[in-house]
């Protein structure tokens, strides 16, 4: 049992790097599990060890191509029912790997052996792009374990807007315009009573909310999880309100002002039930209206909806709960990782039923429109490109 149980511990190790919540404890279950049941198939060694891993539903797909990139690779299990049960019938081997299963063999693989190292080739980069070009113009969908780490150091380390709006309120300034006539006062009297020094003031300045609507849907799961990184580095210098939708609606505001990325996205998984799941966004939004909109919406607050629009029933319901969104906001901003492909067109009726009502229709798919976003929070000026009401005219012609 004693190589088993290194591979069981090794397994859940990768387990545990791949985002499942698996500790020692698990492990040790593990082991006993597999003494007390016994294997005679490939199967049933799946099956044990998927009960004690697994906890939730959305776990089962991650663990599923880890068991079969992992176990496959080693050819144990085979072995193992081979010197266990003499008789069993050899397993066949299962069928290669779908391309999309590239980051889970890579976050599996951990640290592989060191090649020799090649000669070194002078090359004319004149006309190449560095890594960071790439990783800039990359598709978060298609990025790997190493790259995807790359790009959250990047937008831990990226330029926060600068869009602060004048308050009626006001501070005060050495060098204001206006003179401060109770913070005088307040000097003389902390003096004695003599008037030595005039004070002034000027109006405060604060960066407005930022409301965030994320589609967490099989469809946008992937870019929803890097988009929470932006999110979280904008939660650390501002006020930002965090919801998540599905099949219903998540708040998850207080668990991304944990300081630790890593601390804030373990309790965020943990609050959400629905994720990578089907999408209602009529429903959702309609229950954000009612529940959180006069809370959140206040003080010149920006809404962002990041979703893909597809939505397939109720766009009615849809149509009338985003107008009534849009007028409760100071600007509705959508952000669609559709319009990465050259040949969008707006033709879904979820998605006519939104563009009316939003103010820029923006794409964020890799991290040069993350950095883009953060821009046009800053300036006021629409661009072209991200005008809704151009796309409106496509979806009509």
């Amino acid at each position: 049992m004693g190589k088993l149980a290194d591979n069981i511990a090794h397994f859940g190790r990768l387990l545990r790097d791949a985002g499942l919540p698996v500790g020692p404890g698990h492990m040790l279950d593990a082991v006993r599990a597999i003494e007390m049941a016994g294997i005679s198939s490939r199967e049933d060694f799946r099956s044990v060890l998927h009960a004690v891993f697994v906890s939730k539903h959305e776990q089962s797909l991650i663990f599923h191509a880890a068991f079969d990139l992992f176990w496959k690779k080693r050819g144990f299990v085979e072995k193992l029912i081979a010197m266990m049960s003499p008789m069993a019938e050899p397993q066949k081997q299962s069928a290669k790997p779908a391309p999309g299963a590239t980051r889970l063999s890579e976050a599996l693989a951990g640290k592989r052996p060191k090649r020799e190292a090649a000669p070194e080739i002078e090359q004319d980069m004149r006309l190449t792009m560095s890594a960071d070009e790439i990783l800039q113009r990359k598709d978060f969908a298609q990025m790997t374990v190493e790259e995807l780490r790359r790009a959250e150091e990047a937008i831990a380390r990226m330029n926060l807007p600068d869009d602060n709006i004048r308050l009626r309120r006001f501070r005060p300034d050495a060098r204001g315009a206006r003179l401060d006539p109770r913070g005088t006062l307040r000097l003389a009297m902390s003096r004695g009573g003599d008037m030595f020094q005039i004070a002034r003031k000027e109006p405060a300045m604060r960066a407005p909310p930022i409301v965030a609507l994320c589609d967490i849907s099989g469809s946008m799961s992937e870019y929803t999880r890097v988009f929470l990184h932006f999110l979280h580095r904008l939660t650390q210098e501002r006020r930002v309100e965090t919801f998540l939708f599905g099949t219903r609606l998540t708040n998850v505001s207080r668990a991304l002002r944990h300081r630790d990325i890593d601390a804030a996205l373990a309790q965020v998984s943990s609050t959400v039930p629905d994720w990578s799941g089907g999408t209602r966004i009529g429903s959702s939004l309609h229950a954000f209206n009612r529940q959180w909109s006069r809370r959140v919406l206040g003080q010149g607050a920006t809404v962002l909806l990041f979703t893909d629009g597809l939505e397939r029933e109720g766009v009615e319901q849809l149509t009338f709960e985003i107008a009534r969104l849009h007028r409760s906001c100071r600007k509705l901003i959508w952000l669609n990782p559709l319009l990465r492909y050259d040949r969008f067109e707006p033709k879904a009726s979820g998605i006519r039923a939104i563009l009316p009502h939003v103010d820029e229709f923006r794409p964020v798919h890799q991290l040069a429109s993350l950095a883009d976003l953060a821009a046009a929070l800053s300036r006021p000026v629409l661009q072209r490109a991200h005008d809704p009401r151009g796309w409106m005219k496509r979806a009509s012609a």
